[in-house]
C-alpha cells in the first residue's frame, strides 16, 4: 500500500493538464466513487493496528495534496483561457456589421461612362500626366502664339526657352494627348475613350479646380460623318440622363476640330421646361466634339484624304454635378464621408 500511495503522490506533483477537462478526468479517476484513492481508503480498513497510524497520515496526505494541486490547476487554466479569450475577444458577444466605404461620385460617373461607350465598341487608352508640349499643343493643332500656352493657364514643369518649343514638359491640360499617342502608334480604325485627370492653373471656387477629370472620345475610319458622331453623343445622353434626354449641337471652335460643336442636353431637373440650374433655358452643357482636323491627323502619320473621324471631350465632374445634382466642385476633393455616404446606394 505504501508503494501505491507513493505513486500516486509523483502521479499528482507530476500532472500538467492543458484543458479543464483534463483536470476533471484525474480528480475523477483518482477522487471519483471508484477512484484509486478511494479504493485506497476503503483497504485501509483492513490494515494492521500498528500500521494504520502511519499509512493513514499518508493517505491523508495524499488526498489534501491531490485537492490543492486540482483545484491549483483548475485556476492556472482558468485564468490562461481568459488571457486567450481576451485577446481574441469576446467570442460569444453578438457579431455588428462592418461599415463599408463607398465609390467616389468620380469613379461611379467614369465607370458608366465607360461602359456606355464600350457597348459601342470603344476601348480605354491611357497615357501619362506629365507631358511634352508635342503631345499637348503641337500635334493638336495650336498656334504657338495660343493662350493655353500661356503660364497663367498651363503648369509648366520645364520650359526651353521664353517661346514655346515642343520639347516644353508640363503638366496635360486634357487627356487629347492620349489621342495623339494612340494615333502615332496605332492605324485606323481607332475608336477609344480616354479617361484622366489633367491639370489647369486656375483658382479654386465652388464652380473651378486646379484639378478635374476628363474623358475624351475619338474614332477615326474611312467615311466617318459628323451624323456618326450626333448619333454616338445622342445615344450617350439617353444612357447617362434617361431615355427622355435630348441634345443640341450649337457652332463652337477648337484648334483640334473643324467642325466643331459644343453639346449641350436637356436638363435632367426640369425636364427642359427652365430653372435656376440651367439658368431657365432648359439646357445644359456638357461636352465640346468635332470633326478631327486634317492636320491632326497628317501630323501623326494618318493620310486624311483616305481617313476621317470624330472627338469628343468632357468634363467627369460636370458629368456627375448634374446626375447627382452636386453643386460645389470642391466636395469632389474634400472626402468628406458625408458627401461621400450618399452614393452608398450608387454602387
Amino acid at each position: 500500500m505504501i508503494d501505491k500511495i507513493n505513486e500516486l503522490s509523483r502521479q499528482v506533483e507530476a500532472f500538467a493538464p492543458k484543458t479543464t477537462a483534463e483536470i476533471e478526468e484525474f480528480r475523477i479517476r483518482l477522487l471519483g466513487k471508484k477512484g484509486e484513492l478511494t479504493a485506497l481508503m476503503e483497504a485501509f480498513k483492513g490494515v494492521a493496528p500498528e500500521l494504520k497510524r502511519e499509512l493513514g497520515q499518508k493517505l491523508n496526505a495524499l488526498k489534501t495534496a491531490a485537492l490543492n494541486r486540482i483545484n491549483a490547476l483548475r485556476e492556472e487554466v482558468g485564468r490562461a483561457a481568459e488571457l486567450q479569450a481576451a485577446a481574441a475577444g469576446d467570442l460569444t458577444r453578438p457579431g455588428s456589421a462592418e461599415e463599408l466605404g463607398s465609390r467616389h461620385p468620380i469613379s461611379l460617373v467614369k465607370n458608366q461612362i465607360v461602359e456606355v461607350f464600350a457597348r459601342l465598341g470603344y476601348t480605354v487608352a491611357e497615357g501619362p500626366e506629365i507631358e511634352d508640349d508635342r503631345h499637348v499643343f503641337t500635334k493638336l493643332n495650336f498656334a504657338p502664339e495660343h493662350p493655353a500656352r500661356d503660364m497663367q493657364d498651363t503648369f509648366f514643369i520645364e520650359r526651353r526657352g521664353e517661346e514655346p518649343s515642343a520639347d516644353d514638359i508640363l503638366l496635360r491640360t486634357h487627356t487629347s494627348s492620349i489621342q495623339v499617342r494612340t494615333m502615332e502608334h496605332r492605324k485606323p480604325p481607332i475608336r477609344v475613350i480616354c479617361p484622366g485627370r489633367v491639370f489647369r492653373n486656375e483658382a479654386i471656387s465652388y464652380r473651378a479646380h486646379c484639378i478635374f477629370h476628363q474623358i475624351e472620345g475619338l474614332y477615326i475610319d474611312e467615311g466617318v460623318s459628323f451624323a456618326d458622331m450626333k448619333q454616338s453623343l445622342l445615344y450617350f445622353a439617353k444612357e447617362i440622363f434617361g431615355e427622355q434626354a435630348r441634345i443640341r449641337m450649337r457652332p463652337s471652335y477648337f484648334p483640334f476640330t473643324e467642325p466643331s460643336a459644343e453639346v449641350d442636353v436637356s436638363c435632367n431637373l426640369c425636364g427642359g421646361k427652365g430653372c435656376a440650374v440651367c439658368k431657365g433655358t432648359g439646357w445644359l452643357e456638357i461636352m465640346g466634339c468635332g470633326m478631327v482636323d486634317p492636320n491632326v491627323l497628317k501630323a501623326s502619320g494618318i493620310d486624311p484624304e483616305k481617313y476621317s473621324g470624330f472627338a469628343f471631350g468632357m468634363g467627369i465632374e460636370r458629368i456627375a454635378m448634374l446626375k447627382y445634382g452636386v453643386r460645389d466642385l470642391r466636395l469632389y476633393f474634400e472626402n468628406d464621408v458625408r458627401f461621400l455616404h450618399q452614393f452608398d446606394k450608387a454602387l
